[in-house]
């Protein structure tokens, strides 16, 4: 009996003496902002401030954004992700240092993706410097208004696409009630397939289509991803030892047959069509005549699939979500619906009717409305960069040691009352050109800023503009009692995204607008 009695004693001595050595180690350096004189959101034990994120109590872009607010006042705000001191920065200026004018001190993103997986660590977004240096110069050029413009008879013909398929689902004459999220995601889908991949995806009328599965898999914010996202933004470090992966095996999988079947394909036929996949054909030829150039960084394998998959990802789901918040945004507000139907007719009637790339290009108030939708709504509710030395940051005595996480709360921003009258108001007069230059540098950033700004934004916002010109221009637009009044954002997304989607009444207009 005494040795079973001794065993016992033994065995709660031992789990009590690691779980006192668990928390000393996990608290060590709490209180790290209040020695160095700074405001700190008290932390507690094994989780930081990251405890409703873990319980999926809220999402981390409203975190931070409550984080954000409590700073009031201040140009910088402590915190912990975990048992990580972090900075949040609040001030303009400071985070136009960080992103901008000392952008070497900070031109990597605190997130990043295992070693092992490749699609995951090597895609612009997540890549390191210097390779990401050599990446970005390399993909910039299929960005440029000349591509564009060629890409835009393709991205036309999604259009047309698009049309036939709500006429299909709401006859003349009738009110139908539709997801507007997954319909807009449907026609990013398809936008993204013929740009990128060359490919007729064929989403809108195929709900089973495969780059479609693909990617609402991806983007399926159930336990298990919001875990992973949560690892490999904020606990990196644990990525290669629990094997977590920025896309999931079958999206891997899925993604590389897409690709390389398009390349083979491509290479054989000798078809040029300005898209993604020529260039990245271009550079792999390249590196295979001089393996040498580049500083090393290879254009072969998995780090070509890897663009062509963050192209993918990103393409569709940041312009679908802008397209959905739009439309929910000009429902619940029928007088800028109005105004901008007309805006649109009026370009039409003289464009004879055609929707071209220059026309898109040259509506102030759809970029306005646009604008605005991403105030109120930024996809990417916050940027993360890491200090990749000793930073001091200058008129204070604050140096940021090498390893801290830095954090820039763009939902906190964007709805702040010091920058934007009212900011809970949706108004895109905002964004008109007199009132545009009296916005605060690096205040206004829904696509970052500096050299790691997206690279995707004009794309982005083309066929964010061309969805909400084919939709607005023929259909009225209400809101359905699916979808509640405001809305309710996601709190396990990483993205913006409402709870449940968005549900809109869409009615066929029959006369003109006005």
């Amino acid at each position: 009996m005494s040795t079973v009695t001794n065993f016992l004693i033994l065995l709660i001595v031992t789990i009590l003496s690691v779980i006192t050595a668990a928390y000393i180690y996990m608290t060590r350096k709490f209180k790290h902002w209040k020695k160095k004189g700074i405001m700190e959101i008290k932390p507690t034990a094994f989780v930081g401030n990251m405890g409703d994120c873990l319980m999926m109590k809220t999402s981390p872009g409203l975190l931070f954004k409550q984080v954000y607010n409590e700073g009031k006042g201040l140009p910088y705000v402590g915190m912990y992700i975990f048992d990580k001191p972090t900075l949040l920065l609040r001030d303009p200026e400071i985070i136009k240092r960080v992103l901008i004018k000392d952008f070497n001190y900070f031109s990597d993103r605190f997130s990043r993706a295992s070693e092992s997986d490749k699609i995951g660590n090597s895609n612009l977004f997540m890549i390191k410097n210097p390779d990401w240096k050599t990446v970005r110069a390399k993909l910039t050029p299929i960005f440029t208004s000349g591509r564009l413009k060629k890409m835009f008879i393709l991205m036309e013909e999604v259009g047309k696409d698009l049309d036939v398929y709500l006429a299909s689902e709401i006859p003349e004459g009738t009110v139908g009630t539709l997801e507007m999220k997954e319909v807009c995601a449907k026609f990013t889908t398809d936008m993204i397939g013929t740009t990128a991949y060359g490919l007729k995806v064929n989403s809108l009328n195929n709900p089973d289509a495969e780059f479609r599965k693909c990617g609402r898999q991806i983007f399926t914010y159930n336990i298990r991803r919001s875990i992973e996202f949560t690892t490999i933004f904020f606990m990196p470090e644990l990525v290669e030892t629990l094997g977590f992966q920025v896309f999931s095996k079958e999206s891997t999988i899925f993604l590389r047959n897409a690709f390389w079947d398009t390349i083979n394909e491509r290479i054989k036929s000798g078809i040029k069509r300005n898209d993604l996949i020529d260039l990245l054909i271009e550079l792999k030829q390249s590196y295979e005549n001089d393996p040498e150039q580049n500083n090393g960084y290879k254009f072969d394998g998995d780090n070509l699939v890897s663009q062509a998959a963050i192209f993918f990802t990103g393409g569709f789901e940041t312009s679908s979500t802008t397209m959905s918040f739009t439309l929910y945004e000009l429902a619940l507000h029928t007088e800028i619906q109005k105004k901008l139907r007309l805006e649109i007719d009026e370009a039409l009637k003289a464009n004879g009717g055609k929707i071209t790339y220059d026309m898109v290009m040259t509506l102030p108030y759809l970029d306005m409305v646009i604008s605005e939708t991403l105030r109120f709504y930024p996809i990417l509710p916050f940027l993360d960069r890491v200090a990749l030395q000793d930073y001091k940051i200058p008129e204070t005595n604050l140096i940021v040691e090498k390893g801290t996480p830095i954090i820039i709360p763009m939902l906190g921003l964007h709805q702040d009352s010091q920058y934007f009258s009212h900011p809970e108001i949706y108004d895109p007069e905002r964004f008109s050109e007199q009132n545009k230059k009296s916005l605060t540098p690096c205040v206004y950033i829904p696509f970052g800023e500096g050299p790691h700004i997206c690279i995707g934004q004009r794309l982005g916002l083309l066929q964010s503009k061309l969805g909400i010109i084919h939709i607005i221009s023929k259909y009225e637009i209400s809101i359905n009692k699916k979808t509640p009044v405001p809305i309710e954002l996601d709190p396990k997304a990483f993205l913006t995204s409402a709870i449940g989607g968005l549900h809109l009444n869409l009615k066929k207009i029959t006369t003109a607008a006005g």
